[in-house]
């Protein structure tokens, strides 16, 4: 900033610091309230007098962003590629950039500041977050995933994790223009969304579970009853009119009203869904998941966090048996009869998120589920940093009996 003796940061540090003494920054100040004081501070303090017309209105939104926003938090959520950012105490914070994890060089001005800011993300969504209860989970009014962790549990000050909301709508273009599928592979999903085949979505953490549960969803018959359920809203459905959308409550205070995924998936089973869309299955609502895909709602599609489509079959009987006191063979025939397809999806070492399998549920083989790989990433080598490869068909069909839905559907 010219006409500021190469001094522009200190410059707003001041303004800021004298504004942060005039406001209690828990609170989000009105605008007639805000606009003065900064007004008056660029009029009346000396070391402002320097400056151009322009150089102090530059200063008034930059301060006005960061006094009314989620300070420096404001700035990384304005970065569009920027997809998710990870704040472990006041002065380290690191982002998600195209799939590469960096640390910036932003930072809060004190671990107070933080908890500050903390406090304010949590008052829009109702939640509390304090000595006595550490850890909460919340959303920003975009839609944005927000979680906290406050010390002493985190050991190194409080740490803030938000999994940006995208502006717009995932699709299976749009995927296929990232990379993560083909065209081949593309028409495929949509010919099983539409054939109304159940399938389960795979893969580890910041593989694209939910950007793939989201797209497929976009090809669901407009025509149809849908009904989602998770743990925070995240799944984005367009062109859908006949929609009912459930998300969990976390207990108060008192460790009371609370609703589960497992309370709604039951509730939603007496709503007259067509479809079911489970945003993610951790636990005992994994037996009301697999009920529902059994029990006339076809076309039902979940996640599941797993390192492979087999880990995830092992993961879903984990999950049951915590749940229920049923044979492991009974929880396996279960889920061989409820899940037809698993798509398992994949972060590679390059950033770059992938379909790396698909695979058809076929039945039970002895006491094993069996898996049939019907399409398979192939890498191929290296160029610019970027993994190449390609998509490779490793069946030809489905099974003859299922694949009759999808010539019906034709």
């Amino acid at each position: 900033m010219s006409g500021c003796n190469g001094d522009g940061e200190g410059l707003f540090r001041f303004l800021r610091e004298r504004v942060y003494e005039m406001l209690d920054p828990t609170i989000v100040p009105e605008d007639e309230v805000l606009l003065p004081i900064i007004d008056e501070l660029l009029l009346t303090e000396p070391r402002f007098s320097g400056l151009r017309a322009a150089e102090k209105v530059e200063l008034k939104r930059q301060l006005y962003q960061r006094v009314k926003g989620l300070d420096i938090l404001s700035e990384l959520l304005a970065e569009e590629e920027i997809t998710e950012i990870m704040v472990n105490g006041h002065d380290r914070i690191f982002v998600e950039r195209r799939g590469r994890l960096e640390k910036t060089a932003a930072r809060f001005e004190s671990e107070e500041r933080l908890f500050q800011i903390i406090q304010r993300i949590l008052s829009t969504g109702n939640r509390v977050v304090n000595e006595s209860s550490p850890i909460v989970d919340t959303r920003l009014p975009d839609g944005s995933r927000v979680n906290v962790v406050l010390s002493p549990i985190s050991l190194d000050g409080a740490a803030l994790t938000i999994r940006k909301f995208p502006k717009e709508v995932m699709t299976l273009d749009r995927l296929q223009a990232f990379g993560a599928l083909d065209e081949t592979v593309a028409s495929f999903l949509k010919d099983l969304v539409r054939a109304r085949y159940n399938i389960f979505i795979s893969g580890g953490t910041g593989s694209g579970k939910t950007s793939m549960l989201n797209a497929l969803a976009q090809w669901i018959p407009e025509d149809e009853r849908l009904l989602t359920i998770e743990d925070s809203a995240e799944i984005q459905i367009a062109g859908v009119d006949n929609l009912v959308r459930l998300e969990v409550r976390t207990a108060n205070m008192a460790g009371e009203n609370e609703v589960s995924m497992r309370q709604l998936i039951r509730s939603a089973l007496r709503m007259r869904p067509d479809r079911i869309l489970v945003g993610e299955v951790r636990g005992e609502e994994t037996v009301e998941m697999l009920q529902a895909m059994n029990t006339g709602h076809a076309g039902s599609i979940s996640t599941g966090h797993a390192n492979s489509a087999e880990d995830m079959l092992a993961r879903l009987e984990t999950m049951v048996i915590m749940a229920v006191d049923i044979p492991l063979s009974a929880v396996r025939r279960q889920i061989a009869s409820a899940l037809e397809v698993i798509i398992h999806l994949g972060r590679l070492r390059d950033g770059s998120r992938k379909v790396l399998e698909i695979r058809e549920v076929t039945g039970m083989e002895g006491e094993t589920i069996h898996l049939r790989t019907l399409y398979r990433f192939k890498e191929t080598g290296m160029t610019s940093g970027q993994i190449t490869g390609k998509f490779v068909k490793v069946n030809n069909m489905l099974q003859k009996e299922k694949a009759e839905r999808l010539k019906a559907d034709a």
